[in-house]
């Protein structure tokens, strides 16, 4: 039954030699000293021109939120319309409920301006 088992084994030592022998090549071979603009902080074409641990607009958290929906979306919708006809009248029921969730969290993004960039 072991036996099974060593083409899974030696794919990981080959994958895992590999990626060792990428790491080793990349540290023997990589300059030992970058210059001072690799070292310098940058921040959008320009220097840092604040702390670090600034707040954040939440914009930035909203749009995050519409891409999580939008996406689950997508992934959800994908094998349920495969397997529409199997399921029947209860999965559509459960399709418009999970589509209801997802459009009051698209409607709380809207109402909170996420949509509109300044």
């Amino acid at each position: 039954m072991l036996a099974e088992y060593l083409p899974i084994l030696l794919f990981l030592i080959v994958a895992g030699g590999i990626g060792i022998a990428l790491l080793v090549i990349g540290y023997l071979l990589g300059p030992k000293k970058p210059a001072a603009d690799k070292l310098s902080p940058y921040e959008c074409g320009f220097e840092a021109f604040e702390d670090a641990r600034m707040k954040f607009d939440v914009r930035y958290y909203l749009i995050a939120i519409l891409f999580i929906v939008f996406d689950l979306e997508i992934a959800f919708m994908m094998p349920w319309a495969v397997v529409f006809r199997d399921l029947g009248i209860v999965g559509l029921v459960e399709m418009g409920t999970f589509l209801g969730l997802l459009l009051i969290g698209f409607v709380y993004c809207w109402k909170k301006g996420a949509l509109e960039w300044e």
